[in-house]
């Protein structure tokens, strides 16, 4: 009998294990745009809050998203397909670079990249939690801002959740509101021209 229930624990795990990393194949491949609120919370590793904002992301893939923050800051991050584009509204200063390189094996690329998860992450499942499926995404690569990346799925497949985790110990938490799958995105939305008067930096 224990012998018989090992084995359907065992069974039942893989197939856990499946399904959530299944949620994140499942929603890249199926998933070419995108849109939806967030809050973000930065807190250290004493989960001392550091930061908090909020605002709205869209993407598109290959290589283009856009994600606004709006309080308590103002802030845009456009990526075009082949430029990295970020204005601090207060400061009206904007950073231009080049895309692969700006993203790397970043969450944005993870979200706005290709299919290639395997080949850039080591994917484990984290099972349910608090409602959503959970897996971890390890970079393989070291050179990369986040050491691991976890991301909640709800019950519909639709990502809900990311949690980022530095080397310093500081974690950013994302959750989505309003998730918009595949909804039709304006060509405008991936571009930006600088504001009039704004200070370029180019790296």
């Amino acid at each position: 009998m224990r012998l018989l229930l090992a084995g359907l624990l065992l069974a039942g795990c893989a197939a856990a294990q499946a399904a959530s990393i299944e949620n994140l194949k499942s929603f890249l491949q199926q998933t070419t745009s995108a849109k939806a609120r967030f809050a973000q919370i930065i807190v250290d590793k004493n989960l001392k809050e550091l930061q908090r904002v909020t605002g709205t992301m869209q993407f598109q893939r290959p290589g283009k998203f856009r994600w606004e923050y709006h309080k308590p800051y103002e802030q845009i991050i456009v990526g075009d397909g082949a430029k990295l584009w970020i204005y601090d509204k207060d400061l009206n200063q904007v950073s231009v670079r080049k895309l692969d390189q700006a993203l790397g094996n970043s969450p944005a690329a993870l979200l706005a990249g290709n299919n290639e998860i395997d080949r850039i992450y080591t994917l484990t499942n984290l099972g349910n939690q608090e409602g959503l499926d959970w897996l971890e995404a390890v970079p393989k690569a070291q050179d990369n801002a986040f050491e691991r990346i976890r991301l909640g799925f709800g019950q519909g497949g639709g990502l809900e959740a990311m949690e980022l985790r530095d080397a310093f110990g500081q974690v950013t938490i994302i959750k989505f509101a309003g998730l918009e799958r595949n909804p039709k995105l304006a060509p405008e939305s991936f571009r930006f021209t600088p504001p009039k008067g704004a200070d370029i930096i180019t790296e």
